[in-house]
């Protein structure tokens, strides 16, 4: 039987939401290991002169302990 733990990270992006949970996902892999899945629980978007300038996420991140 495996144990499994979640972590929030918030995480951001200039180019796009994909992005930003991909860095998430970086970034929560060079301290944790066996990473299972990524659930994103949020987006927003930061918006100045009309146009999107940084996308931002919310991720929960699901590792197994080990």
């Amino acid at each position: 039987m495996a144990v499994l733990k979640v972590i929030e990270i918030l995480a951001s992006s200039p180019v796009s939401w994909e992005d930003a949970t991909a860095i998430a996902v970086k970034t929560a892999a060079k301290t944790v290991k066996e990473i299972r899945s990524v659930y994103i629980k949020e987006q927003s978007a930061v918006v100045a002169k009309n146009k999107i300038t940084e996308f931002r996420v919310n991720a929960k991140i699901t590792f197994e302990v080990v």
